[in-house]
């Protein structure tokens, strides 16, 4: 038997994993009132708005994958927010800026996260909106024992707060010092926030869908976005080291809604994954398996070896040095080449021994590549900046949550909520939350895929998974991470989905990841030949990747990779399993 940090739970009822305990449990809690995977996914993201305060927010974005027992075709929830209709190239250079700041004001996009879930609820959902949202109201409303990473990400950026961010000093800083771990927090304007939700809800009557459709036209059209309005105008300190003022307005607020969207598939050794279109980064993981699947039996890599490491982050930087090139929102993307065999086969071709620390887009169709502009890594940030995502030690700022339920029906959903953290943008004193920051991953260079536009989506990169075989949905999962989220779960495929190895087994092996590529977070450095791996690989690995030429950071034993899955089995059974790093995630089920 191989030893596991916890077990591959399995039953018939229903599962949850996510990455916190406490959205975890709160999402079982629906189940067992008669919801469904969908009631219990929405549920768990509102929690962990509330107790994952510097990971997401209500003022960031969620995508998700959906499998309904009824269509088992999967189907996205675009709940990405678009830029404000006044965010121009021509505005950011006019203020002297060459890059998105990646704090304050001028890097949010309109919040999509709320009105995404709310979307879930309307299309899916089956219990009143108060039942739904009741968690996260009481924890807001009567404080919830805080994980120890929220005070240390609050310490971080102390001074920022006293100096230049009042009101997130008033609710984070509000005893003259960060939360305590452990420490019971509140947050009352938020739990108001979500009662007057609930309140115009219920004025609409007892249908759901009129509810919620009443509660969605609160958050665009009414309070929270007269709120939103008023704030954004007011300049505040970002990381270009000024005051900016915002540009989301109401008008923005009203513009925007969450939409259906039909998913990007690959079939790949027996099954068929399932992930966004290329407004996000999801297609990646597609190419990268694509492009292993023409190196060989995806079963016979051996991912204990320095061979696997190396053929994996090569496989890796040539289809995310395809995402600079090619993804974008509204981008002439050439997805059917990208993903497919031939195209593979030409990108195998170029993975050879050694290490390569160019970045080498292809030419799909013919076409020529158009790059951005690229740093170095050695860019002066500050600890507001980027999603805060894995440092070279393995520690982290903060990062990204995700919930993947599978019920007794056979309904399935993988969602990553993310962006609006507490250290992402001031926090609006009458809604108890800061806006996102996501509007970094534009650039501000004319022609590019990811070029900024109004109403554009950036490319983002919350990507999570759904995998079916024989048309049925087997597997949900998903990782916080940044550009690491697809090269975690890449990792976790081929041991689950090739090597045939157990939820857990697959989720506490050992990682890595590459920086080989321009980060998709302020200052958008990048790493050539970067390499980071988990140091349980040992050092005989370490030598020989060395030798190959990478350029080699050892991360902590436990540090990489942030893993939640849930998964339906031949007969019905349900499981799940937690990622055990972060000490945070968890899988509940019966």
């Amino acid at each position: 038997m191989t030893f596991t940090t916890r077990p591959t739970l399995r039953g018939t009822f229903g599962m949850v994993s996510s990455t916190h305990w406490l959205a975890s449990q709160s999402a079982m809690r629906i189940l067992e009132l008669g919801g469904n995977a969908f009631d219990a996914a929405a549920c768990a993201g509102f929690v962990l708005h509330v107790v994952e305060p510097h990971l997401n927010g209500p003022g960031g974005e969620v995508p998700a994958i959906v499998a309904t027992a009824d269509d088992p075709t999967p189907r996205v929830l675009a709940g990405q927010g678009v830029a404000p209709a006044g965010a121009t190239i021509e505005h950011y250079r006019s203020l002297g800026l060459s890059l998105v700041p990646g704090s304050g004001p001028l890097a949010a996009t309109v919040p999509g996260a709320v009105d995404a879930w709310l979307l879930l609820l309307r299309d899916h959902g089956t219990l009143p909106l108060r039942t739904v949202l009741e968690p996260a109201i009481d924890y807001a409303r009567n404080g919830h024992p805080v994980v120890a990473r929220v005070g240390d990400t609050v310490e971080t950026v102390r001074e920022l707060f006293t100096e230049h961010w009042p009101t997130s000093a008033a609710l984070w800083l509000a005893n003259g010092r960060p939360p305590a771990p452990n420490e019971l927090v509140k947050n009352p304007a938020y739990a108001d926030t979500l009662e007057r939700l609930v309140t115009s809800g219920e004025e609409a009557g007892t249908d759901l869908v009129a509810q919620v459709e009443r509660a969605r036209l609160a958050w665009r059209e009414g309070f929270v976005a007269e709120a939103v309005d008023a704030f954004s105008k007011l300049p505040h300190r970002d990381s270009s080291g000024e005051d900016h003022a915002g540009l989301i307005t109401g008008a923005d607020m009203a513009a925007f809604t969450a939409t259906w969207e039909d998913a990007a598939t690959l079939d790949w050794h027996g099954h068929t994954v399932a992930k966004t279109g290329p407004w996000g980064q999801g297609p990646a993981l597609l190419q990268s398996l694509a492009v292993l699947a023409e190196l060989g039996d995806p079963a016979d890599l051996d991912l204990t070896s320095a061979d696997a490491v190396h053929t994996t982050v090569e496989v890796m930087k040539l289809s995310y040095a395809d995402r600079e090139a090619w993804y974008g929102d509204g981008a002439d993307v050439p997805l059917k080449t990208l993903l497919s065999p031939a195209y593979a086969a030409e990108r195998a071709a170029l993975v050879g021994p050694d290490a390569s620390l160019e970045l080498r887009p292809g030419m799909p169709d013919g076409r020529k590549p158009l790059l951005p502009s690229v740093t170095t890594s050695d860019a002066t940030v500050d600890a507001t900046v980027g999603e805060p995502t894995v440092a070279p030690d393995g520690g982290t700022r903060g990062d990204t949550c995700h919930v993947d339920v599978v019920d007794r029906w056979g309904n399935v959903i993988s969602a990553t909520p993310s962006g609006g953290w507490l250290q992402s943008s001031p926090v609006i004193p009458s809604l108890g939350f800061p806006l996102g920051s996501r509007a970094q991953m534009f650039w501000l260079e004319e022609g590019l895929a990811s070029s900024l536009a109004p109403g554009k989506r950036p490319r983002t990169t919350l990507t999570p998974t759904l995998v079916l075989r024989d048309g049925v949905p087997v597997l949900a999962c998903g990782s916080p991470g940044g550009d690491q989220q697809d090269q975690w779960q890449l990792l976790f495929l081929l041991r689950h989905l090739a090597g045939g190895q157990e939820l857990q087994v697959a989720i506490d092996a050992p990682a890595w990841h590459t920086t080989g590529f321009p980060s998709s977070f302020y200052p958008r450095a990048t790493e050539p030949g970067g390499l980071v791996l988990e140091t349980r690989l040992g050092a005989a690995v370490r030598d020989e990747l060395v030798r190959r030429g990478h350029v080699l950071t050892e991360s902590d034993a436990w540090s990489l990779g942030r893993l939640c899955a849930v998964g339906r089995e031949p007969g019905g059974v349900l499981s799940a399993g937690a990622n055990p790093r972060g000490m945070q995630g968890y899988a509940v089920g019966r």
